[in-house]
């Protein structure tokens, strides 16, 4: 217990009001952080989603274009063995170059087959695409839009924080330096809570009873009192 003026005690109540301020601030400010993050976590989320049907819509219309493709050296290749089988003299080159058109009418159909399934993927894959974008910026404008509502609210909060600092810098300037020291050690033990108020010989940090000769130094404010169960500076607060 060290002794104290009224006016010094007073001064560490001002300082705890601002250093209440200033936590509650910084808190509101860290949590619109997080929520900034976690709303382009999820945008990038859709993002990503977006790209991966995007990517999946590509192979689709590649698998559909080399099909194509390889339909038109097919039909090329059965054009020319048409071509040979008029020019054929053998009736052995007539069957093996009839069999060749056969075989490449075979590959023809197969192909033709193959190229309607990847064209229903391709179209499939289209209107995933094409509905994935809208939901994407959609989400993206709604996002954006909190984000800045999130950023305006931000400022008015980061000058109020400011002009919290500025005021507990200011209070701090007529504390003697070793009960500015203690006042900080304190409150980071308690989350910004170092100077707390006691009524009815409760200690209104803790809530917990202090004991009466305690209260009775306590009121008479002339004194440097810390509650006994959570360290905090006690000070009275008339009923």
């Amino acid at each position: 217990m060290n002794d104290i003026s009224k006016p010094e005690l007073e001064t560490l109540v001002k300082l705890q009001e601002a250093e209440t301020q200033i936590v509650r601030l910084k808190a509101v400010l860290e949590k619109v952080e997080k929520e900034k993050i976690k709303l382009s976590a999820k945008l990038k989320q859709f993002g990503n989603a977006l790209e991966d049907n995007e990517k999946n819509l590509l192979k689709a219309r590649t698998a559909c274009r080399d099909i194509e493709q390889e339909i038109q050296v097919v039909d090329q290749r059965i054009i020319k063995s048409n071509e040979k089988l008029r020019m054929v003299k053998t009736n052995k080159e007539y069957q093996l170059f009839l069999r060749e058109v056969d075989d490449s009418k075979q590959r023809k159909d197969a192909l033709e087959t193959e190229l309607l399934e990847h064209m229903d993927e391709r179209e499939k894959m289209e209107q995933i695409v094409q509905a994935s974008e809208k939901e994407y910026h959609l989400l993206k404008d709604q996002i954006e839009a909190e984000q800045t509502e999130m950023d305006q609210q931000s400022t008015d909060d980061r000058e109020q924080l400011e002009e919290y600092l500025d005021q507990q810098n200011d209070i701090g300037k007529h504390l003697d330096p070793a009960l500015m020291k203690r006042f900080l050690r304190i409150s980071k033990m308690n989350q910004g809570l170092a100077v707390v108020g006691v009524s009815n010989e409760v200690c209104l940090g803790c809530f917990m009873n202090i004991p009466p000769q305690l209260f009775i130094d306590v009121q008479r404010g002339d004194s440097l009192i810390s509650c006994p169960q959570c360290s905090r500076i006690l000070y009275y607060v008339k009923e």
